[in-house]
């Protein structure tokens, strides 16, 4: 039944309009349809969207309260599991907040390190995105390219830190590890490469018409919109507003390396994937400065009661091993405060706010996803339009329902 349809009873016109019918429609919470354990309530005149209701909650993780029961540096194994397509973000946004309560900076290895794998992330994440977004469109050869690189970076990954995903690589005062044998040549053959493999993306899409009409024109929101309801991250930046927290407030050495942040303006499912794309291109040269720039030296901070000494010292100082044994079955006591720790993911603003009673373990963490916030304008952004605009807006918000569930 079309938007214009109406079931005609006896009784005159105010019969004919009461007996209007509309369906109620339960999408999800499954994969993939709705990337993610979300319920999506439509209500639908024939295949046009009246309103929706989005329904999270399902992951039951608890993660923020989790924290409480964990000392500081056992809560980086939690970031990882908040956003598990960009743990290292998470990793990297929590040991920053905790490092400023701390007062500590962590040397310029660690520093270079953490901004190279963290870029390596965000493509990660991209990829994914990417490959989901385009096989939700009925492009499956995409997912099939996204994911062949995906592969290469997850065993980067594994190559630092012995894991796949829930790396738990970054740590309060630096890196849990120091880099592996043969990680330059690793990483520079892949920065080689993507460059072309991303091409190869843009081939197979960027002009395709079946492409451009599933997404342009699709999921328009009013910039003053998104801004109310927090919106952020690509999303934003597809709408015209140049905010990435990279360049805004910069952490983690971001000033030192020379990037721009990709915007579009026509603010449509389109233009979501255009910045994505361009996002990616960044990320590599970030990553290459990084390599190119790596510094000798320590990959952890001189802190001897955060960080965990060496084991070679722990052999022949008393002060070394003393310092292991507390700081393994204790953990490490922060000073009473608070303090919020913004950084740029791939979804957009992620921000750790943590209170300290001047424990080993957290009073309160709040994590601030940026899935959240994005899901709010999905309502709004599908009023009006088709079940079929729904699968590609959805697509096009990139949210991580352990994110937003938290």
């Amino acid at each position: 039944m079309s938007s214009q349809d109406t079931l005609t009873l006896p009784g005159g016109p105010d019969a004919a309009t009461a007996g209007r019918r509309t369906m109620t429609l339960n999408m999800g919470p499954q994969h993939p349809s709705t990337h993610g354990v979300l319920r999506l309530v439509l209500e639908l005149d024939g295949e046009r969207v009246l309103s929706a209701k989005p329904d999270i909650g399902y992951l039951h993780t608890g993660i923020e309260k989790e924290f409480e029961a964990k000392t500081y540096q056992q809560g980086v194994t939690l970031t990882d599991r908040i956003d598990y397509l960009a743990n290292l973000s998470n990793n990297l946004c929590y040991a920053l907040a905790v490092e400023k309560l701390l007062g500590i900076e962590v040397p310029p290895k660690a520093v270079y390190t953490r901004v190279m794998l963290t870029e390596l992330t965000r493509i990660s994440s991209h990829l994914v995105w990417l490959g989901t977004h385009a096989i939700d469109l009925g492009a499956m050869s995409v997912f099939l390219y996204c994911f062949r690189e995906r592969e290469e970076l997850l065993r980067i990954y594994e190559m630092f830190s012995g894991q796949r995903m829930m790396t738990s690589y970054f740590r309060i005062g630096g890196l849990a590890l120091d880099h592996p044998r043969g990680w330059r040549r690793r990483v520079a053959k892949l920065l080689d490469e993507l460059p072309g493999k991303i091409d190869e993306y843009e081939d197979l899409l960027t002009n395709n018409r079946i492409w451009k009409i599933r997404t342009q024109g699709i999921g328009i929101l009013p910039v003053e919109d998104m801004l109310d309801l927090g919106i952020t991250g690509p999303m934003l930046r597809a709408a015209g507003v140049d905010y990435d927290i990279r360049k805004a407030e910069p952490y983690s050495g971001y000033d030192l390396f020379d990037f721009r942040v990709p915007t579009r303006t026509e603010n449509d499912v389109y233009a979501r994937y255009q910045v994505r794309i361009e996002e990616m291109r960044e990320s590599v040269k970030i990553a290459r400065q990084a390599l190119e720039g790596m510094p000798d030296g320590p990959f952890t901070a001189d802190a001897p009661k955060v960080v965990l000494p060496e084991r070679e010292k722990m052999k022949t100082q008393m002060e070394a091993l003393i310092y292991h044994f507390k700081i393994v079955t204790e953990g490490f006591r922060v000073p009473e405060g608070e303090v919020y720790q913004a950084i740029e993911s791939p979804r957009g603003e992620l921000g750790y706010y943590l209170v300290s009673d001047g424990t080993a373990k957290p009073y309160r963490v709040h994590v601030r996803g940026p899935s959240f916030g994005n899901l709010q304008a999905l309502p709004s952004m599908i009023q009006g339009g088709l079940v079929s605009d729904v699968i590609a807006c959805l697509g096009s918000m990139d949210f991580v329902l352990g994110d937003t569930d938290r």
